[in-house]
């Protein structure tokens, strides 16, 4: 009897192992993706930046409303120098930026390229809200778990700047009647914004 009992929970440990090992596997994948290493971040931050120029260059030329194109002109305007800030500290940090937007970007571009006027006005506008919204949160996130002083502080710098973006946008999509949804809920307080700190997406 004491035989036969063994050789059952010999046989239930054999097959709970792999289930345990599986579990185990799949615990260590439940790192959220928005917990990025510095490299990930900066190139992220890169790729944001450079996205966030081009459309604003394509918003000053093809929007129809004042605003928009004010907004537009401000996104090409502080994403520069966040841009420019960032690849200082890159090649500080040893760290290769991309060269252009990847392929997402390029499609929102492209999108958005084939519009003009009051319809430009409104797709931009919602693509910026929930651009910036996913913006700050991530900037947010990744400011409260960085180690490096230098990276910190360049995020510390702009998120304010990204935070004062987010509320632009907000605005002006309620202008225009471009408010994605959820756009009404409540707003955070926003952080001072110093005139120098750029925007980086």
């Amino acid at each position: 009897m004491n035989q036969s009992l063994a050789a059952v929970i010999g046989a239930i440990a054999l097959i709970a192992l792999p289930a345990g090992s599986a579990a185990a596997k799949a615990h260590r994948g439940t790192t959220p993706k928005t917990v990025l290493t510095d490299k990930q971040f900066m190139r992220e931050a890169a790729v944001g930046g450079m996205s966030e120029v081009e459309l604003g260059k394509l918003g000053v030329e093809r929007a129809q409303s004042a605003d928009v194109k004010a907004f537009a002109q401000r996104m090409v305007d502080d994403h520069s120098k966040a841009n420019d800030q960032l690849k200082q500290l890159a090649s500080r940090e040893g760290v290769t930026l991309p060269a252009d937007v990847n392929a997402k970007e390029r499609a929102t571009m492209t999108r958005l390229a084939k519009m003009s006027g009051a319809e430009f006005d409104k797709a931009y506008m919602r693509d910026m809200v929930t651009d910036h919204d996913k913006d700050v949160s991530l900037f947010e996130r990744q400011s409260s778990r960085e180690s490096n002083a230098d990276l910190k502080a360049w995020i510390d710098q702009t998120l304010p700047t990204l935070e004062e973006h987010q509320h632009m946008a907000k605005d002006v999509a309620g202008k225009i009647g471009a408010e994605p949804p959820g756009a009404h809920a409540e707003r955070a307080p926003m952080r001072d914004a110093s005139p120098s700190v750029s925007d980086a997406r």
